[in-house]
């Protein structure tokens, strides 16, 4: 029974976000791509590699690339790591790169993010400031780099791009 409250729990804020990301999305002229991926049973195995493939049709534009997370208060880490790799028209473009994320505050054990419950969301600045040389479509792949093969209470992993907008 408990089982089903939660999965109806989960079901209901996912239409809740889905439709504030519609309504969000409509109002932002610079996303160029946002796309997030759900992880069956709430947990992200090692063996899953997310990826997220998006067109850039300005190479004159720079673009701010950012992670969205979405979890529950069950995880049991307050950082995750995560590896990215970029592929483009031409190959891989730069190095693979490792990013630390800070889910919940370290000492008082807070989520970071908003949410309703206990399933939050948090969007992390992963690529600052990209440049991407050749039009056509880029592939960007993400690992869960934890030393555990799962990572239960992890719900759903995300991309958005953006075009970079200088803060006044």
């Amino acid at each position: 029974m408990q089982n089903i409250r939660m999965n109806q729990r989960f079901a209901l804020h996912a239409a809740f976000v889905a439709v504030s990301l519609c309504v969000l999305s409509a109002c932002d002229p610079n996303r160029v791509f946002e796309k997030n991926i759900d992880f069956a049973n709430n947990s992200w195995d090692v063996q899953q590699k997310p990826s997220f493939t998006f067109n850039i049709e300005d190479t004159t534009a720079v673009y701010d690339v950012h992670f969205n997370v979405r979890y529950a208060s069950v995880y049991g880490y307050y950082n995750l790591y995560v590896k990215h790799s970029l592929t483009g028209p031409t190959g891989p473009v730069g190095q693979p790169g490792l990013h630390q994320m800070l889910l919940m505050d370290p000492k008082t054990g807070e989520p970071k993010g908003s949410g309703t419950g206990d399933i939050y969301d948090i969007q992390f600045l992963a690529l600052p400031k990209r440049h991407f040389p050749k039009t056509g479509q880029y592939t960007l792949t993400l690992e869960q780099y934890m030393r555990q093969d799962q990572l239960p209470g992890l719900m759903a992993m995300g991309v958005r791009v953006n075009k970079h907008v200088e803060k006044k």
